[in-house]
């Protein structure tokens, strides 16, 4: 077991650093990590798991980071396992919220992104390839994840696309039965444990910081633009802990740093609290996704081996895939903007889908080259000025 605990601790540890691009790239690193390389879960166990995750609240990557070490190193693998992917965006995104606090601004990291971007862009598209040939086993469920992939692009709420998605693929396959889907999959019901009480008008205090962030992991679905829109509701509207512009530099800093996004609140605790707000604000918004992932884990077995819940989690993960798709369209836009950073993403997925190059040199060959190559634009620019 000690060996298990130290292969998952170095994993996560590992993809916490190099961890760039959101939710879909973090998922795309495990993928490639511990179904393709280590086939510690197969593909539909992995698909499984991402489904899951989809349904409770909380940091998805981070919550399927948790599943993971837990399915590798039993309850000890579960604490490692989030903890390790936590630590190294905890970290960067402390240093750069002293940074902020001493200096006035938020040291720059344009050139690095350019690099890395268009080679998270080939991660996400590997993992895309290889986990819908699992997820869209039949026509149905590939036309159900178009529809879905649709739905979302034209502003459908992601949590409504899943439960549709699950529901319409336990309808047609089992009709009448599937009116026992409500009763076969609970996760979504944790949602009702959530402490959405717990913040109230607190002054700023640690304790203040923690209940507040407890309360956002604990409720809070959906993608960074949600978390945006949940900090800003919070922090600058009710609580006026924030204003605007020091709202966006962190959630600008959660974005430009790897790991979590969700350790913007590490951030946002120190500007407000110094380091024990930090360590407070960091504790409250990361507990609730180790404790869903504690009470829903046992359950995602026992999901599969009933056919309307099976069926549920069939519809449910070819949705996960879709929105999946969606982001790395989004990503794209972002990611490729010229031709120096499409051949990089090009020869990027080359090197993954053909030789199986470690998405992690890939990644620190990414961000070299945006060093220089935002280092030549500078210069360019300097000279015909």
């Amino acid at each position: 077991m000690a060996g298990r605990l130290r292969e998952v601790g170095w994993l996560f540890l590992r993809l916490g650093a190099i961890g760039f691009g959101g939710p879909a790239a973090h998922v795309a690193l495990m993928e490639d990590e511990v179904v393709r390389r280590r086939r510690w879960l197969s593909r539909e166990e992995f698909l499984d798991l991402v489904g899951a995750v989809n349904l409770i609240p909380g940091p998805n990557s981070t919550e399927l980071a948790i599943h993971v070490g837990h399915r590798r190193a039993g309850w000890p693998g579960l604490l490692v396992a989030g903890a390790a992917f936590i630590l190294p965006a905890m970290a960067i995104v402390w240093a750069l919220a002293w940074a902020y606090v001493e200096y006035g601004h938020r040291p720059a990291a344009a050139g690095l992104l350019l690099g890395v971007k268009p080679v998270v862009l080939a991660v996400v598209v590997q993992a895309l390839w290889s986990l819908g040939r699992t997820a869209l086993k039949t026509r149905a469920l590939a036309l159900l994840g178009a529809a879905a992939a649709t739905a979302n692009a034209l502003g459908v709420h992601e949590l409504a696309v899943l439960f549709a998605a699950g529901a319409a693929m336990a309808l047609a396959r089992f009709g009448s039965r599937a009116r026992g889907v409500a009763a076969g999959v609970p996760l979504p019901a944790l949602a009702l444990l959530s402490p959405a009480a717990l913040a109230t008008a607190f002054p700023v205090t640690t304790a203040g910081l923690f209940f507040t962030f407890l309360k956002v992991g604990s409720v809070l679905f959906g993608s960074g633009y949600v978390l945006l829109a949940f900090l800003r509701s919070e922090l600058v509207a009710r609580l006026g802990w924030l204003n605007e512009a020091q709202l966006l530099d962190a959630v600008a800093v959660g974005q430009v740093t790897p790991g979590p996004l969700f350790t913007t609140a590490t951030f946002v605790g120190y500007v407000v609290g110094g380091h024990a707000g930090a360590l407070a604000a960091t504790l409250g918004i990361f507990l609730p996704a180790f404790f869903f992932v504690a009470i829903s884990g046992p359950l995602v077995p026992r999901l599969r081996r009933s056919p309307v819940a099976g069926a549920f989690l069939d519809g449910v993960n070819a949705a996960s895939l879709a929105l999946m798709a969606v982001v790395t369209a989004q990503l794209a836009r972002d990611a490729v903007i010229d031709l120096p950073t499409l051949v990089v993403a090009a020869f990027s997925a080359l090197l993954l889908l053909r030789w199986r190059v470690d998405a992690t040199w890939l990644v620190l060959g990414g961000a070299l080259f945006g060093l220089f190559y935002s280092s030549q634009l500078g210069s360019g620019s300097a000279s015909s000025g």
